[in-house]
């Protein structure tokens, strides 16, 4: 067990609700958001290949369901630093007992909570609040050749978006619907 995480298993096999410990006095506060070593307990492999920031503007925008294929599966840990999302992984590894089912947590920057996903899942995100913003560490480099999506609005993913759905990008919204022969990724 980690001195600055504690993490929550979910019911998708290697997915974790990632809590981080705060160290605060009446200065401020010090959390630490990423550190290899620490999250190698909860599923962690590799190295940090990338750290990006998002902002979303508008409460309601959904973005995602986004994944990249092998050989650039990666691992991602998703840390809201501003405002309030719900936060959505789906599981789509070849031969999952939990294939196509997801899980949704709210992050937010009260909670000090991210989300550790494993290879083989979509993700994606709705914003609860106005002026979101997001950190993703990523364990392999972005590919184009690998990306991949899903209809985030597909009901075969049975996703309940808490709010309407708002400022979905084009990209997003034309990933075509599930088929009866989706067989998904790799593991």
């Amino acid at each position: 067990m980690s001195a600055r995480f504690t993490a929550r298993e979910t019911p998708l096999e290697g997915l974790f609700v990632v809590s981080r410990k705060t160290m605060s006095d009446e200065r401020g506060f010090l959390s630490r958001l990423f550190c290899e070593a620490d999250l190698a307990a909860f599923g962690w492999q590799g190295h940090l290949a990338q750290l990006n920031e998002t902002g979303t503007l508008r409460k309601g925008t959904v973005r995602g369901m986004h994944f990249q294929r092998p050989p650039h599966a990666e691992i991602k840990l998703v840390t809201c630093t501003r405002g309030r999302i719900l936060d959505v992984a789906v599981d789509i590894r070849q031969h999952s007992p939990t294939f196509l089912r997801h899980f949704a947590v709210e992050l937010s920057e009260d909670n000090a909570c991210s989300l550790l996903i494993p290879k083989g899942f979509a993700h994606g995100f709705q914003a609860l609040t106005d002026d979101v913003r997001m950190i993703y560490a990523h364990s392999e480099p972005y590919a184009a050749s690998s990306e991949g999506g899903l209809n985030p609005e597909d009901p075969a993913l049975g996703i309940d978006w808490p709010l309407p759905v708002v400022n979905l990008s084009p990209r997003d919204g034309s990933h075509a619907l599930l088929s009866q022969d989706y067989r998904g990724v790799a593991a």
